[in-house]
């Protein structure tokens, strides 16, 4: 293993995010268009013609963000490569929809899943916002279509999924307004247009404030068709990929950094200390004293019903300490965020093949030799929460703050 790092230094940040796009660069490009998605823990590609929209688009991301980092022209065309597969393959224009999953190019799953959507989104408003190409055109069209799809008025929040035939699903959970919110945000950054902060802000405050006060304050995964809080949907699946039970500790602090995201711009007192509150009771619960590492779930009377360590909830959490940090100077925050990078360099970071590690078992021992694979992971996590870091430290210094946290 390499010697420890100081994880609050700019130069680590960089080249830890420079160490995990080496994995993907010298294999991730796919001749038939687009990319390779299924990889084992030494690199090797399996499944190599299953693709998902969510990766197929957080991988956009990835590639966007590289460049905006590193200036490398492979960066932007291997971004460019990735949106145009989005467009010409996963968008059936004759159904103006996109699809799901493919196999070999061919449409799997025609379901339309406001969370794909989300990250198409994300995608086309990272493309503009690190200066890879002008989308405005893209980033206004897949509003409309959740506008027109999705948006559910009476409720200021967004529903699930529509069957391929058309049949709206009576689910309603918090994860695609979670991820839309996220998008929402970008997709300001990238135009200026206040319409999406909007939105943004809307979605956040009817999630982390009217919803969570009818489950204790945090906020719950799943409701009924009207946003009442569902305890038992998938009660005996607590591991589910994409709507586990049980509260979930990373996306508590997933609506941390999302809320001091918002307060970058429209700064309220009651953003800072709602996303305090969901980190500590977040990290207080779920935080593992025996073997280190945040747990995945929790239920309502605190007790953990799923202890594997899932990759991308050490991410967000890191980057939500320190952006706690940044905000409060609070140094509970500094001591959080180290100990989540120390338990990562440890346990989740591979650091013979590069990359992280997807999920580990309570005490760290590996589940599967599968380190990324469609729609589960392709360290759009871990590159984007080592970019809120590397925010935090610009800003920081920026600010030339006495106990900055680029100086500790």
């Amino acid at each position: 293993m390499s010697p420890t790092p100081k994880f609050s230094e700019k130069q680590f940040i960089i080249e830890h995010i420079a160490s995990i796009l080496s994995f993907y660069d010298a294999r991730i490009d796919d001749e038939a268009g687009g990319y390779y998605q299924n990889y084992k823990d030494d690199g090797t590609v399996f499944d190599k013609g299953f693709k998902q929209l969510v990766s197929s688009t957080r991988l956009v991301v990835n590639y966007s963000l590289a460049y905006s980092l590193f200036g490398k022209e492979e960066y932007k065309q291997r971004a460019l490569r990735g949106i145009a597969f989005v467009e010409n393959v996963h968008w059936q224009k004759d159904k103006e929809m996109y699809a799901w999953t493919l196999q070999d190019n061919e449409v799997l799953d025609m379901t339309q899943q406001a969370y794909g959507y989300a990250f198409v989104l994300l995608a086309y408003a990272a493309l503009q916002k690190y200066d890879v190409i002008r989308c405005e055109d893209k980033i206004s069209a897949v509003y409309s279509l959740l506008e027109k799809r999705f948006w559910q008025n009476e409720y200021g929040l967004y529903a699930d999924e529509i069957s391929a035939t058309g049949i709206l699903s009576d689910y309603r959970g918090q994860n695609s307004n979670m991820h839309l919110c996220e998008a929402m945000i970008l997709a300001y950054e990238a135009t200026q247009h206040e319409q999406y902060l909007d939105k943004a802000e809307q979605l956040a405050n009817n999630i982390c404030f009217r919803q969570a006060q009818l489950t204790d304050g945090l906020v719950w995964e799943h409701y009924s068709k009207t946003f009442s809080p569902d305890w038992d949907y998938n009660k005996n699946d607590p591991k589910n990929l994409y709507r586990p039970w049980g509260f979930q500790p990373g996306h508590q602090t997933e609506w941390t950094k999302l809320l001091l995201s918002l307060h970058r711009y429209r700064p309220l007192n009651r953003y800072v200390e709602k996303a305090t509150s969901l980190f500590d009771i977040a990290y207080q619960t779920a935080w593992d004293e025996k073997y280190g590492g945040l747990i995945y779930g929790f239920t309502p009377q605190d007790e953990w019903c799923d202890e594997d360590k899932y990759f991308w909830v050490q991410a967000e959490s890191i980057a939500a300490a320190a952006m706690l940090y940044k905000q409060t100077g609070n140094t509970t925050f500094l001591n959080a965020y180290n100990k989540l990078w120390q338990y990562c360099w440890d346990n989740m970071i591979d650091h013979t093949h590069g990359a992280w590690f997807r999920i580990l078992q309570r005490d760290n021992a590996k589940i599967s030799d599968e380190k990324s694979s469609a729609g589960a992971k392709c360290d759009y996590h871990t590159i984007c929460a080592c970019a809120e870091v590397l925010r935090v430290i610009d800003e920081a210094d920026s600010l030339m703050l006495q106990t900055s946290f680029a100086n500790r």
